[in-house]
Parts: structure tokens; C-alpha cells; sequence
């Protein structure tokens, strides 16, 4: 669905352009955001690069475990409904401490794998468990320590001091991810109440 939006917005901005007498301007537009687009792309490989490396360095470390015992009874809280030695649970906390160094395309991975161990514990069901949803609002909203990807775009665009998102970035969000958790339990207890 979201694909068809995009082709009408494209094919409807077109049309308008060539109305208007503007396809100069759209074609300029095009070239420079995919040059830009190419230029950002660079800045921010070198960037997640040196961050994946270190993530690396703290899994062969054993940080990313330590990190994940310190979670591990928060997110035993957060997800009552997964026994506590499923594999889902695993993958959950390396998404989320993934997430916390800002290491979404890192994360990604984990919180699919996280999502397929859901759907088994969920009996391959296609309507979403509580946990599945749950894992989606933290996901979506995760508390991150260190902002990888905007600190490369703002090194890219030359900002004096990039790193001055960190502090803001934290605020933000746990504020989030309290606010998704807060809705998130919300909608399970009022479909819950509907349910009895």
C-alpha cells in the first residue's frame, strides 16, 4: 500500500510540475537529493563501520552479555507472556542494547529474528501476540545512548560539536520508549477488560 502512495505522489507531482512549466526544476531537485543521497551514504558507512566494530569488540568482550544479564530482568517484566530460556528472549535483548548504541541497521536483524521466535511461541498464528506488539513499541521507540546515524550526517554537514545529540537523544528517548511501554500496556488491559 505505502508503494502505491509513493508512485501517486511521484506521478501527481510530475503532472503538476509539467503544468507549471517547472520540470526544470524538478530534474535539478532529482540529481542533487540523489547526489546528496550518495554522499550521505559514504559519510555514514565509515561512521557505522567504526560503531559495528566496536559493537564487535564488545560481544567478543563479553559486554553485550553483561549488558544483556542487566536487562534481562527488566525485560522479563515487559515480556511475562516468553518463558524465560526462549531464544526469543535472547534476540529480544540484542536488539534492544543494538538499539540503546544506536545501531538500528544492526538491530534490525535481531528484532526480525525476535519477531519469527514470537510467531512460534504465538503458534505461527497470523494475528499479533501481546509480545509482538509490545517488542514493535520498543522497537519503534528504543532509548539510544549513542545516535550513530545522526552523528554521521551531522559530521557530513560539518557541525562544530555532532555529538551534542547525545544528551537530547537520551531524553527523547526514554521518554519514547515509557510513553510506548505506557500505551502499549493501555490497549492490553482495556482489550483484556472488553474480552471478560
Amino acid at each position: 500500500m505505502v508503494n502505491y502512495i509513493w508512485v501517486a505522489m511521484m506521478v501527481i507531482g510530475f503532472i503538476v510540475a509539467m503544468f507549471n512549466g517547472t520540470m526544470d526544476k524538478v530534474n535539478e531537485a532529482v540529481f542533487k537529493g540523489a547526489e546528496e543521497a550518495v554522499t550521505i551514504s559514504f559519510a555514514m558507512i565509515s561512521i557505522l563501520v567504526f560503531w559495528l566494530g566496536l559493537m564487535k569488540i564488545a560481544e567478543k568482550g563479553g559486554l553485550l552479555v553483561v549488558l544483556a544479564n542487566l536487562f534481562r530482568p527488566i525485560v522479563k517484566r515487559i515480556f511475562p507472556d516468553v518463558p524465560p530460556e526462549h531464544p526469543a528472549l535472547g534476540y529480544i535483548l540484542s536488539n534492544m542494547v543494538a538499539n540503546l548504541f544506536g545501531l538500528g541497521n544492526a538491530a534490525t536483524p535481531m528484532g526480525i529474528k525476535a519477531m519469527e521466535q514470537l510467531k512460534k511461541l504465538n503458534g505461527d498464528k497470523n494475528e499479533a501476540s501481546r509480545s509482538m506488539i509490545t517488542l514493535l513499541a520498543i522497537n519503534t521507540s528504543s532509548i539510544t545512548l549513542i545516535p550513530t546515524t545522526i552523528i554521521a550526517i551531522r559530521m557530513k554537514f560539518g557541525s562544530e560539536s555532532p555529538t551534542d545529540i547525545v544528551g537530547p537523544t537520551l531524553i527523547a528517548t526514554a521518554f519514547s520508549t515509557v510513553g510506548a511501554l505506557l500505551i502499549d500496556r493501555f490497549f492490553y488491559y482495556r482489550s483484556k477488560k472488553r474480552r471478560e
